[in-house]
């Protein structure tokens, strides 16, 4: 007998479950936008890292977070409480997740050795608890239903909902810690470590009370029995697994693609378009920043993520995915060309939305493709690894920002950028912010499509398999 058991046509989701599911990944986007925006800014400029020791932190980190995210899909899959395997993490971590984020962004008054281990030991343990509470959350999609369109459907709440909450700290960031500024009598202008940790305080509390929400309106509703394959059948399953390692590579080069254009943002507008920089609508004028570029792009990420469906069922997932990493390798280099003019900036945020609707279509499919991994995995292998085989998406995750945050950082040391606040940048240094915007992102995205190109599963073969798999379930 299957360990998968059906649920019935009376168990359908309810929209409170979607929107429950959604709320989720709202918390933990709050939280990742932030570290892939902010958190290189924070160490090199408020913290006090130098950019090789920035450099350091963030890579050498994402070898505990290598080992972690696997050990928490072991880990996911064999527990069992009343709550189900996945769902009661969310209980559990949802208080750490905010304590962590909040020690993340505090600055110690001490000598720079003691701050370095600092931010070591603080980074290490956000990793940590993020992984032990994101990797059993986006487990959840394999058993909050076992039908295959309604996956689709909760995968698109998720990522909707995801990117609207990136919007709202995006566009909330920089506004935030200038409302603690001046609560506390400071130059709004100025980026002072206590109003940054005072607004990670705000954005922590937020991100728990969403994660107690996603716990209180969502069930796991195919049951399993507990896990009797070892860990070791499990992992091998895993490694011969070919469309794992195709897709594992495709992921992690798109990741790398958001988290350098994430990362860079920052100085690109410290640098390059400089300080009240305004886009001009009729007679109204809005101050053109980091924060709003990147809180536009999410609301055109909203726009992608409800366009997918509509296009995976005409062209399929793997053509999608093909021609939006073509896309985006051509727009992300017209990006090197636009001029710091008023013109240039309403080009510019042309562009960002174009480039984001592209990254907002691919996202759900992302987790759909590692969703049909999962069904090959259990036909070929007879396992049932969903947690395991999730994680792998965590770990691309954080190991694309990881790559992508690193190479930002270390080109802009080799560069000899000057992260001194108001400081002068040689024309190397500019000329190398804009090819990290521009040229560096599109690099990536072909490495991206040149794994994508090899992907075996698709949509014809997924049939296959999904027909294959319901004669086994039922025997």
């Amino acid at each position: 007998m299957n360990a998968e058991k059906s649920i019935s046509n009376a168990q359908k989701s309810t929209l409170i479950e979607k929107i429950g599911y959604g709320f989720g990944d709202m918390s933990s986007s709050m939280f990742w936008k932030i570290f892939t925006a902010y958190l290189p800014f924070f160490y090199s400029t408020i913290f006090g890292l130098s950019l090789v020791d920035a450099t350091f932190l963030m890579l050498v980190t994402r070898v505990w977070d290598a080992v972690s995210d696997p050990m928490m899909g072991v880990i996911a899959d064999r527990t069992q409480t009343k709550w189900g395997k996945y769902r009661p993490f969310l209980l559990w971590c949802a208080i750490p997740f905010a304590v962590c984020g909040i020690l993340l962004f505090t600055t110690p008054d001490t000598v720079y050795m003691w701050k370095r281990i600092w931010a070591y030991i603080t980074y290490i343990l956000m990793m940590t608890v993020y992984t032990a509470i994101n990797v059993p959350y986006g487990a959840m999609l394999g058993v909050i239903t076992n039908d295959s369109d309604e996956k689709t459907v909760f995968s698109s709440y998720r990522m909707f909902f995801a990117y609207g909450g990136s919007f709202i700290v995006l566009a909330g960031w920089e506004p935030l810690c200038q409302m603690f500024n001046k609560i506390r009598g400071i130059d709004a202008s100025i980026n002072d470590a206590a109003s940054w940790q005072y607004a990670m305080i705000v954005v922590a509390v937020c991100c728990t009370l969403l994660f107690f929400l996603t716990f209180a309106m969502t069930k796991e509703k195919v049951k399993s029995a507990p896990k009797e394959s070892s860990v070791f059948t499990d992992l091998g399953s895993l490694f011969n697994n070919a469309p794992w390692w195709i897709l594992l590579g495709g992921v992690l080069f798109f990741n790398f693609f958001n988290a350098v254009r994430y990362t860079v943002g920052p100085f690109f507008f410290a640098s390059i378009v400089g300080d009240g920089a305004m886009l001009s609508i009729f007679s109204a004028e809005f101050l053109f920043y980091a924060g709003i570029f990147f809180a536009v792009g999410e609301v055109a990420n909203m726009i992608g993520v409800s366009m997918t469906p509509m296009i995976t069922r005409q062209i399929g997932k793997k053509t999608t995915f093909i021609i939006c990493l073509l896309l985006l390798i051509l727009f992300s280099s017209a990006f090197y060309f636009v001029p710091c003019t008023p013109t240039g900036y309403w080009m510019m945020m042309l562009l960002q939305v174009i480039i984001s609707v592209l990254t907002g279509i691919v996202a759900p499919l992302v987790w759909s493709m590692y969703a049909d991994i999962a069904d090959y995995a259990e036909l070929k292998f007879n396992t049932v690894s969903t947690g395991l085989i999730f994680s792998s998406s965590s770990m691309a995750q954080k190991f694309g920002g990881a790559i992508g945050g690193s190479a930002v950082t270390a080109i802009l040391a080799i560069v000899n950028y000057n992260t001194a606040e108001g400081a002068v940048q040689t024309e190397s240094a500019l000329m190398w912010v804009k090819i990290i915007m521009s040229f560096l992102p599109a690099v990536v995205a072909l490495l991206s499509l040149f794994f994508i190109g090899l992907y075996p599963l698709t949509t014809k073969r997924m049939k296959e398999i999904q027909a294959e798999l319901a004669v086994k379930r039922n025997n």
